[in-house]
């Protein structure tokens, strides 16, 4: 059993070792290639309200979006419902769902969904320019299946499966990826943390579909033929992430999280993250507040900023402990300050049961 574990164990360290050095080859010419841009958004309002900085202490579902290891930490059963106004204003919804479940005394497995929605858009054609003829409803989706184990009191892994989609009204991509990572724990009261993953990594991706065929009438002839086109394939945005985090312990109740990360992006400018959280318990409640801040390149430079998600993050959660067990229900909010797009709020509910 032991040498199934390690081996285990050493299998994950290699894939995210071997796979890290394609990861971080990108280049500056490679920004903006990639497509599939919905894989990099956090759904999650506690870990985005870090700014993604939990790479090494994000526990439970959450931890399917930043690093699959923290799955490992789930205690038994946890549920999520999470809801952003992506881009401010801009009328996009992100919902997420999911569920965590505790499957052995070291393994944990997760089922989650992500659902970009952009509303109702009027079909217009060359002969109606001005539609009043439909309606469609662009989605950008993506269904998760994670599993992570506890190798060790010290040494925890997870592998997590992706199905993403892109669909318009005549147009659609469709493709798999995964996500592996693990993390290291250590110090006297477990304060100490590491964390790496390897995320978004999978084949190239094309759309098809009807919206690529055109009808060609010929004046000469009168014949009338179809010509399709062709769409070219794009990669998925793959990156690696690097993180340490450090538990500073008031007393039984109180404790203070700093948490530092790193993300080694293929196709965008390299980020830096810092992240500080204040979490406080008593017999009935649970509170915990929090603040980020992403560091990318140009990030003060209006004119050459390139990317929304950087900046200032924040937000809180209160968790109401219930039963002998001292299950959570509990509410969380993150605010992210995305410049021209105002601020993307995201609002969610989460049952934790013991």
């Amino acid at each position: 059993m032991n040498n199934s574990i390690f081996k285990i164990k050493n299998t994950l360290i290699g894939i995210l070792i071997l796979s890290s050095f394609n990861v971080i080859a990108g280049n500056e010419d490679r920004v903006g290639s990639a497509g599939a841009s919905h894989m990099l958004v956090n759904p999650w309002a506690r870990s985005a309200s870090m700014g993604d900085v939990g790479i090494s202490c994000v526990n439970g579902l959450e931890a399917t979006f930043v690093n699959i290891a923290g799955l490992a930490f789930t205690d038994k059963t946890q549920i999520k419902f999470n809801y952003s106004n992506w881009m401010g204003t801009a009328g996009i919804s992100l919902n997420s769902a999911g569920i965590a479940q505790r499957i052995t005394e070291s393994d944990v497995i997760a089922v989650s969904v992500q659902s970009m929605n952009y509303g109702d858009i009027p079909i217009t054609t060359v002969a109606n320019p001005e539609g009043n003829i439909g309606f469609f409803s662009p989605r950008a989706n993506i269904f998760n299946i994670g599993y992570a184990r506890a190798f060790s009191s010290s040494i925890y892994g997870g592998i997590n499966f992706k199905v993403i989609s892109e669909n318009i009204s005549n147009l659609k991509s469709s493709g798999i990826a995964f996500d592996a990572g693990i993390r290291y724990v250590t110090g006297e009261q477990d304060q100490i943390k590491f964390g790496i993953a390897l995320k978004n990594v999978g084949p190239t991706v094309k759309f098809k579909g009807d919206g690529l065929a055109n009808q060609v009438f010929y004046t000469a002839t009168g014949n009338v033929a179809s010509l399709e086109q062709r769409s070219a394939s794009y990669e998925l945005p793959s990156l690696l992430v690097i993180g340490g985090s450090y538990d500073f312990i008031l007393n039984e109740k109180n404790k203070i999280n700093l948490a530092l990360g790193f993300t080694a992006n293929s196709f965008s400018s390299d980020q830096y993250r810092l992240g500080l959280a204040y979490a406080m318990s008593a017999e009935k409640v649970a509170f915990n507040l929090s603040g980020g801040f992403v560091y990318e390149k140009n990030l003060f430079s209006a004119e050459n900023r390139s990317n929304a998600l950087v900046g200032p993050t924040a937000g809180f959660s209160i968790d109401a402990l219930v039963g002998e067990s001292k299950s959570a229900l509990g509410i969380e909010y993150a605010a992210r300050f995305a410049g021209v797009f105002g601020i993307i709020h995201t609002v969610g509910a989460t049952i934790s049961l013991k």
